[in-house]
C-alpha cells in the first residue's frame, strides 16, 4: 500500500521523481543523513527498497499525511460516538472545531441520522443520548 500512495502523493503534487527528492531535501524537521535521489524514491515507488521510518516520517510531513495514511493502515470501523465523545482534537478543512462546534455537528450527524432512519422505539438511540461532550 505504501508505495501507490507514495506514487498518488507524489503524482497529485505533480513532482517528478527527482523533483520530490530535491524538496525532501529541503525538510529540516528531521534530522538528515543523506541526501534523497529520484532513483531512491523509484524504488520506494515500486516496492524494490523500503525507506526507513526517518524517510517515512519526512514523506509524511511534506505531504501532510499521518504516517498510518502514508503506511497504509486501514480502520475498518469506527464509531461516531467515540470520535465526538473523544478529547482528540478535531480539525474540519484547517480549522481545529471547538467544543460547541463538536457539538453541533454531532446533533446535525444524530439529527439527519434518525430523519433517514426512523426506528419504531428508540431504544436504539439510547447510548446516542448519553454521550457527554465536554463542552468546557
Amino acid at each position: 500500500m505504501f508505495p501507490e500512495r507514495l506514487r498518488a502523493l507524489r503524482m497529485g503534487k505533480n513532482l517528478s521523481l527527482p523533483e520530490l527528492a530535491k524538496q525532501l531535501n529541503k525538510v529540516n524537521d528531521v534530522e538528515q543523513t543523506h541526501k534523497n535521489t529520484g532513483p531512491q524514491i523509484g524504488s520506494w515507488e515500486r516496492g524494490t527498497n523500503t525507506p526507513s521510518y526517518i524517510e517515512v516520517r519526512k514523506l509524511a510531513n511534506f505531504f501532510n499525511v499521518s504516517l498510518d495514511y502514508l503506511v497504509g493502515q486501514k480502520y475498518q470501523e469506527i464509531d461516531l460516538d467515540d470520535i465526538f465523545a473523544s478529547s482528540a482534537r478535531l480539525e474540519f478543512a484547517g480549522k481545529t472545531l471547538n467544543a460547541s462546534e463538536r457539538y453541533e455537528i454531532y446533533a446535525l450527524i444524530k439529527g439527519y441520522l434518525r430523519g433517514k432512519y426512523p426506528l419504531e422505539s428508540n431504544k436504539e438511540y439510547e447510548n446516542l443520548e448519553e454521550i457527554h461532550l465536554d463542552l468546557k
